[in-house]
C-alpha cells in the first residue's frame, strides 16, 4: 500500500521528507510492509527497473540524495526507504524487531510493494550488511548488489575473530550493548556525539552546519534507542544460510574508513561469484558523498 503523507506540523521545526529536496518528481510515501510503516521516497518512472537504496547509521534516507536524481536519468527506478527505526518510519519496540531478519523482510516487502518481484540492492554503512544479506538469504530478489564500506557478514565475523584491530575500531559496537548508557551518552548535549559520529568519519566538510541541523531533525522523531538497538539486534542475529553471493556484486570503498580495516574489502569481494572492487584513496566512510566516481560507478554498474 502507498498513501502520500507529510510530517505532523508538530514534529521539528525541520520537515524530513522528500521535500528536503528541490525536485518535484522525488515524492515521500508511506509502505506498510512486514507489519510496520516505513517512510519511502521515490522517483522515476514506475515501469523502469528499479533500484532499493539503504542508508546506515546515523543516516535517513537523505544520505543517497546526490545518487537519487543520477539514477533517475540513468533510467532507473529509485526507491530509498527511511529503515525501520529512523526519521519519519515506524520505531517498533524491543530489540527483536532490529534483527537483521526483520530488517531484509522489510525490504523483501518493498520491493514487493513496488509490484516486482525483484530489484537491484544497495546498501552503505549497516545498510551495506543489509543489502549482502538480502542477496545471500533471498538471491532472487537481488538482480545486482551494490555495497559501499562495509564487509561481507562473513569476512566481517571472521575479523573480528582474528584481527585486535579491527576489535578496537569495532568499539561501538560493543559499547551499544549496554542497557542505557549509549541512549542516553547520544542524547546529550544537543546529540553532540551523534554529530562527532558524522565529523569523525569523514573528511572535513562532508557534512555542513546546515546539513548537519537536517539529521538532527531526522534523529529527534524516532529518538536514538532504536538506533542503538540495530546494533543490539545484529548481535542476535542469525548467520544467512550461505556466503557466496551469486549477483553481479559492486563494491565502493573509501580507503580511509576509521572503522572498518581496508583488507576486509578485498576479502568480500572474494566471497562474491561475480565481484567488482572499487577502492578509492583519500576517501572515508562516506565515499558516495565525498566522491562522485562512486555515483558514475553505480550508474554503470545498474543499468
Amino acid at each position: 500500500m502507498s498513501v502520500t503523507k507529510s510530517p505532523s506540523a508538530g514534529d521539528t521545526a525541520i520537515t524530513t521528507d522528500a521535500s528536503l529536496l528541490t525536485d518535484r518528481d522525488v515524492e515521500s510515501t508511506y509502505r506498510d510492509v512486514n507489519g510496520v510503516q516505513l517512510h519511502v521516497v521515490a522517483a522515476g518512472d514506475p515501469d523502469a527497473p528499479l533500484v532499493v537504496l539503504l542508508h546506515g547509521h546515523p543516516d535517513f534516507w537523505y544520505g543517497w540524495r546526490e545518487q537519487i536524481r543520477s539514477l533517475v536519468d540513468a533510467g532507473l527506478r529509485v526507491v530509498v526507504p527511511d529503515q525501520r527505526g529512523c526519521n519519519l518510519s515506524e520505531a517498533p519496540d524491543g530489540i527483536d524487531a532490529y534483527r537483521q531478519s526483520e530488517l531484509v523482510a522489510d525490504v523483501r516487502d518493498l520491493i514487493h510493494s513496488e509490484g516486482r518481484e525483484s530489484a537491484h540492492v544497495v546498501g552503505h554503512d549497516f545498510g551495506g550488511f543489509v543489502a549482502w544479506k538480502v542477496a545471500l538469504r533471498h538471491p532472487s530478489l537481488v538482480d545486482r548488489l551494490g555495497v559501499l564500506n562495509v564487509p561481507h557478514p562473513t569476512v566481517y565475523r571472521d575479523t573480528l575473530r582474528s584481527s585486535p584491530r579491527q576489535i578496537a575500531r569495532s568499539w561501538y559496537v560493543w559499547f551499544y550493548q549496554v542497557p542505557r548508557l549509549p541512549e542516553w551518552m547520544l542524547a546529550r548535549n544537543d546529540m553532540a556525539n551523534m554529530v562527532d559520529s558524522l565529523e569523525i568519519t569523514s573528511n572535513p566538510g562532508t557534512f555542513t552546519e546546515e546539513t548537519i541541523t537536517k539529521y538532527k531533525a531526522a534523529w529527534r522523531h524516532t529518538g536514538i534507542a532504536p538506533r542503538i538497538d540495530w546494533y543490539r539486534g545484529f548481535r542476535r542475529s542469525e548467520n544467512p544460510p550461505r556466503d557466496t553471493v551469486t549477483q553481479p556484486t559492486l563494491i565502493c570503498w573509501g580507503e580511509d574508513d576509521v572503522a572498518l580495516l581496508p583488507s576486509t574489502a578485498g576479502k568480500s569481494a572474494d566471497y562474491c561469484e561475480d565481484g567488482q572492487l572499487r577502492i578509492f584513496p583519500d576517501a572515508s566512510h562516506w565515499v558516495h558523498h565525498e566522491r562522485d566516481e562512486v555515483t558514475e560507478a553505480l550508474r554503470r554498474h545498474l543499468s
